[in-house]
Order: structure tokens, then sequence, then C-alpha cells
């Protein structure tokens, strides 16, 4: 494993020079309604319409645009073209500079960053904490409606395989002792004592794979500290250090890939099916219940 990331410092230009993967609210607030910096709301669910945002934001829609609506699971990537169509949308130019946040604080925003890296956008942030930590440090927000898509970008999608993963690739995984297959669901859902909220999916988890609820990577809402993320994640992988993520719909998985990159992991993939793929009734995807054996 690689020297851990900086979690984020104080270098860096709107046009480009980001800090690191995650920056806080103090960095966005200083280079606000800079030239070349483009602010993304990436909520979900329930989180979304929330009525408040920071001003000049646009909507990267992973509930709607941003997802493939023919795939049968939800939250599914869209292929190259799709993407280059939905950001050149939303104004977004190769040269540009993105923070994605959400209305939840550390939930969907990592999941629209890897989303822009496996399609070869490294000038891409998430704002640690998002909006509740935005508006907690007294920062301005706006109940006015979102920036409308501005049009006009010249981003082309420059996909980037292995970053997002499906279950043959994550069947392989599992059967490969120098990898590990770590679940950002909650335990209860990891071990089949809490219902699934999605009909139709059995309860339980991957044989072989290991529980890492997304919440251990967060302090009060913000990711903990780079040395807190590698005991975290030490705690569930061992010395292994291919790492393979899933959740209930491949959004929360984004979060262990952000922790993970923060942490200095660089062997990383995201099942993009995640539970709701493999929970579906099928021979050739087994599930097992009760605590993770071994």
């Amino acid at each position: 494993m690689g020297e851990a990331s900086q979690t984020y410092g104080d270098e860096g230009t709107a046009a480009g020079g980001l800090p690191g993967p995650l920056v806080p609210a103090d960095w966005l607030a200083a280079r606000l309604g800079a030239p070349g910096l483009l602010v993304l709301d990436a909520s979900v669910g329930a989180h979304r319409g929330s009525g408040r945002r920071i001003e000049g934001t646009r909507v990267f829609d992973i509930d709607g645009a941003l997802s493939d609506h023919a795939a049968p699971v939800p939250h599914t990537m869209p292929d190259a073209a799709r993407f280059t169509e939905e950001m050149r949308a939303l104004g977004l130019n190769d040269a540009d500079t993105v923070v994605v946040y959400d209305a939840a604080g550390i939930y969907s925003s990592a999941r629209a960053w890897w989303m822009l890296r496996a399609m070869g956008f490294d000038r891409a942030a998430v704002l640690d904490g998002g909006l509740p930590a935005w508006t907690a440090a007294g920062l301005p927000v706006t109940e006015d409606a979102p920036e409308p898509a501005a049009g006009g970008g010249d981003f082309t999608a420059r996909p980037r395989p292995g970053l997002f993963v499906g279950a043959g690739e994550v069947a392989e995984a599992l059967a490969d002792p120098e990898a590990v297959v770590l679940d950002a669901r909650t335990r209860g859902r990891f071990e089949g004592t809490e219902p699934e909220p999605r009909a139709g999916l059995r309860g339980g988890h991957m044989p072989g794979s290991v529980s890492l609820p997304f919440g251990r990577l967060t302090d009060q809402g913000r990711m903990r500290a780079p040395d807190e993320l590698r005991a975290a994640f030490a705690g569930a992988a061992g010395d292994r250090e291919r790492l393979y993520f899933s959740c209930g719909s491949g959004v929360t998985a984004c979060v262990l890939a952000l922790g993970a990159e923060l942490a200095g992991y660089r062997r990383t993939a995201v099942y993009d099916g995640s539970w709701s793929e493999w929970g579906l009734p099928a021979p050739d995807r087994p599930v097992a219940t009760g605590p993770a054996k071994g």
C-alpha cells in the first residue's frame, strides 16, 4: 500500500489544484464562483429537494439522468456516451474543477466523485461533511431553484476499466485470497437480521465478504482522519490490498472507495449492481446469513 493521501490541505486553485479528493467547507467558500469551478449537488432519495443548497449549485442527478434506467437494478452507471452528454449539459469542461456535495453529509456525493473518476476525470473532490458541514460553518445557502443546466461543456468521458465491476469479477474476488469484498450496508442487513428495503431481495451477504458499514468511516458527518481510516480498513481487510466495495445499490460503496483512497489504497473497485443485483434469486450468486465466518 502506498503512502496515505492528504485528507485536504491549503494548496490549490479553483482551476484545478485540488488539495485531494476531499475539501473542507472553508476551502470551497474561498473559491465559490471562481471561473472553472463547478459545484454539484448529488443528493439522492429523500435528501433531494431539501430546499437549501449552496449558491450556484447544479444537480448531478444520480436518481435520474445519471443512472442507466435500462438496467434491471437502480443507480447503474450510464455508458460513456450518455455520461458525456449529461456532463456537457451541466456545463462541464475537461479543464474544470468539480466539488460535489450532498444534503446528507458524506453519502451519495462519493458516488458522483467515483463516477467522474471512472470516466477519466480526476479534478473532482467531495465536500467534507456536505451541506450540513457547510451550514454548521455559518456559510450562506439559498432556497432558490438549482442553477439550470448550462450546456456547452466540452467534457469527454475516457472510461477507466475496472473501477466499476460486475458480479463475475466480484465472484472471482471472493475466491481470491489476496482480495476482499467489503460490504458497506448495516451489520443487520449484512447478517440478514434486518429486512432489505427493496422488494424481492434475499437477506444476508456474499459468502466470504466482510462487513464494513460506511458510517464507521465518518465522525460527526465528516470523514475520519487517514490513520483512523487505515485502521478501519486494516481491521476489515487485514493485509489484503485489493479491495472491492459493495452496498445496497452502489451508492455508499463509494464512501468506502473514498475512504480507501484517503487511506492510501490504490487497487480498488466498486460493484455497480451491489446487493440490488447479488441479492436477487440466482443459483450462481450464493447468500450467507449471520456473522461472517472466519
